[in-house]
């Protein structure tokens, strides 16, 4: 059997804190905080699950947590003060939509949400259950949102990607060209953007 991995656990007074969606080129970041009741033995870094691992895991934080939010940055606020700002924007929407008061506030990454006195982990997200929990959270809500928006965007084929820059998706953002979903500071879009002036 596999060993299951065992990260901190810093009680009901600490939210871990984290988002998802800062590298694709189409979609919104998310951001979610979590305070847990108790350690939930198997919490592990979102990206090294399958998408059904986090399924199962999403309902079971949400289920069991003492507390979470979960909150989103546009596509129009990443243009707008760069996608590092947006994600930052979407951590301290979600910390603010808790309903109530962590005495401690850990924050994947190495850089603080606006307004909020937090401590910053550099992968946090496989060293503290409640920040993987939130990045499990985090991406998991992304993940449903894109594949919402895949629905009025079908020739994008983000329930596939997400917005991640796969070659598929690229191959498409240089036949159609952008859509309102893409990021237009990103590299990859503008380029796409300009050839179909």
């Amino acid at each position: 059997m596999k060993n299951l991995p065992i990260l901190e656990h810093y009680g009901p007074r600490c939210a871990g804190v984290d988002e998802a969606g800062r590298g694709p080129l189409a979609g919104p970041v998310v951001a979610a905080a979590v305070i847990l009741r108790a350690p939930l033995y198997g919490l592990d870094d979102s990206k090294k699950m399958t998408a059904a691992a986090r399924a199962h895991w999403a309902a079971r934080i949400r289920s069991e947590a003492l507390a979470w939010s979960v909150s989103r940055a546009a596509v129009w606020e990443i243009e707008r003060y760069n996608i590092l700002q947006a994600s930052l924007r979407a951590m301290a929407r979600a910390i603010a939509g808790l309903p109530r008061r962590p005495q401690r506030i850990l924050v994947d990454g190495n850089q603080p949400p606006p307004g909020w006195q937090v401590e910053t982990l550099v992968g946090g997200d496989g060293r503290v259950d409640a920040i993987a929990a939130a990045g499990i959270l985090a991406k998991v809500a992304r993940d449903e949102e894109m594949q919402m928006l895949d629905r009025y965007y079908p020739q994008y084929g983000l329930a596939r990607h997400m917005g991640y820059g796969t070659a598929a998706h690229l191959q498409v953002l240089q036949l159609l060209g952008p859509c309102a979903l893409h990021r237009r500071g990103f590299g990859p879009v503008d380029r796409a953007w300009e050839a179909q002036r």
